[in-house]
């Protein structure tokens, strides 16, 4: 974990790319692209812990439909900058899943490991339909095994943080977008 100093010291040396305004309205479009899309379906949406809890909380009360909601928790970095295995924390239940429309809300697809696990454990638990909202789609420059089907940002390949996403575990609070220099 990283002290209070070192944390604050990432985030000097960091620029913003995406101002907390232009976040608030991505978010915006996105619920309007999503309601638009899933309205009537009454789908089932996961989130994706920790990184999509601050998208999550601002996109869920601008959604103008019934939805079921719940979480799961699956990561790769563990508060490391490189992804490693994937560790499920807590998977969907199986009982939720069957026979039903979902949509997985997550912070950032990177490689699409995640997400590609992720969809393959929902639709191997029946559900009927799968998507996927992330707010950042890093451009790593080569294919990903997941696409998501509603995208709020796409972002350069560097190491990005704020807005639920975390650098070593801190600044998942900030409600703008920051990435590393170089």
């Amino acid at each position: 974990m990283l002290s209070s100093e070192e944390a604050k010291h990432i985030l000097s040396a960091a620029e913003q790319i995406i101002p907390a305004d232009v976040v608030s309205g991505i978010v915006k479009r996105m619920a309007q692209d999503i309601t638009a899309a899933l309205s009537d379906q009454y789908p089932l949406i996961l989130s994706v812990m920790g990184g999509a809890v601050v998208f999550t909380g601002q996109l869920l009360p601008l959604l103008e439909f019934p939805l079921n909601f719940d979480y799961l928790h699956v990561s790769r970095y563990n508060n490391e900058i490189r992804g490693g295995e994937i560790t499920w924390k807590v998977s969907p239940h199986e009982e939720e899943l069957k026979n039903r429309v979902v949509l997985v809300l997550d912070d950032i697809l990177d490689e699409g490991v995640t997400l590609a696990a992720i969809r393959e454990k929902v639709m191997s638990h029946g559900a009927k339909a799968f998507y996927s909202a992330v707010f950042a789609d890093k451009d790593i420059g080569r294919p990903k095994p997941a696409r998501a089907d509603f995208i709020g940002v796409r972002l350069p390949d560097r190491y990005a943080f704020g807005f639920g996403m975390d650098i070593h575990g801190a600044w998942r609070n900030l409600p703008a977008i920051y990435a590393m220099r170089g």
